[in-house]
């Protein structure tokens, strides 16, 4: 019986993170924008992955929707690195 409680609140705690983790991804797609064409491709992964893991969420597939926020924040992390994608500034957020 204790097996099975841990591992719905393993369970609980990783649907939580996941929602969290989501949430913050959705924002940072919305404030990011390419600055050329590989920067477009780079932005196209990364909302693919988040798409994913939405999809991989409903699914009840906790483990696959949590790797492919890591893989959208990855593609998002090495647009900036490279100058591929940045922040966009206040004027350039839709309202």
């Amino acid at each position: 019986m204790k097996a099975a409680e841990k591992a719905k609140s393993l369970e609980r705690r990783l649907r939580s993170e996941i929602e969290k983790w989501s949430k913050k991804l959705g924002e940072e797609l919305t404030k990011v924008l390419a600055t050329c064409k590989s920067g477009e491709e780079i932005l196209r992964n990364a909302r693919a992955y988040f798409s994913d893991s939405k999809h991989f969420l409903e699914k009840g597939d906790l483990i696959r929707a949590f790797e492919c926020l890591i893989w959208a924040w990855a593609w998002i992390e090495i647009g900036k690195e490279m100058g591929k994608i940045k922040r966009k500034n206040k004027s350039e957020f839709q309202l």
